[in-house]
């Protein structure tokens, strides 16, 4: 492999990163927020974030993205038309209208609930889990029990974002829970 492409990956990466924009005190003070959008702004960009993903799974014989609520729920369907697989939403409680089973998991401050259909995903489905950040990990841990409870194969955790300094990755490795990320960001 020539050097242009083994760096290609790491190039590819950087010039995502540089696209993401970091609003400070928000939202609340001392929080350094990510802000994914202007990765979604310009087409150069987002083409680069896809393929990114695409290169990585184009051989893993998903059967399913599943995207976590909300942000997920951008690059989960396109990845999953690229890769001609299904997509399966894990949404917030109470927006999915047909039976469904649901994890909560802890906040900061308290507790949320995820849901997901019943009949999303069987026995042995191969599925890979996307979200645009990890920090804490509880959402994608609420996803990946919510996804094994029906019997799937949770293949991989997938983020453009990863907050290690927040513990997530750390909590869903230990898990079991093999994990993808563009980039990282230090800090909150």
């Amino acid at each position: 492999m020539s050097n242009a492409l083994a760096s290609a990956p790491l190039d590819a990466a950087a010039f995502v990163k540089s696209q993401i924009r970091t609003v400070p005190d928000w939202p609340q003070a001392g929080v350094q927020f990510r802000d994914i959008t202007p990765l979604l702004q310009h087409p150069k960009t987002f083409r680069v974030l896809i393929d990114l993903f695409v290169q990585r799974y184009i051989d893993a014989k998903l059967d399913y993205i599943a995207g976590l609520d909300a942000r997920g729920f951008i690059i989960g369907p396109v990845l999953a038309y690229e890769l001609n697989v299904g997509f399966i939403p894990i949404r917030k409680q109470g927006k999915l209208p047909y039976r469904t089973e649901s994890q909560s998991y802890e906040l900061e401050y308290g507790t949320a609930t995820v849901e997901i259909h019943a009949d999303a995903c069987g026995a042995g489905d191969r599925v890979l889990i996307v979200d645009d950040l990890i920090a804490t990990g509880g959402t994608m841990m609420a996803g990946k029990q919510l996804l094994e409870r029906l019997g799937a194969v949770v293949i991989e955790g997938a983020a453009i974002i990863d907050l290690p300094e927040l513990g997530g990755s750390a909590l869903l490795r230990s898990a079991g829970l093999p994990l993808f990320t563009v980039t990282e960001f230090s800090g909150h």
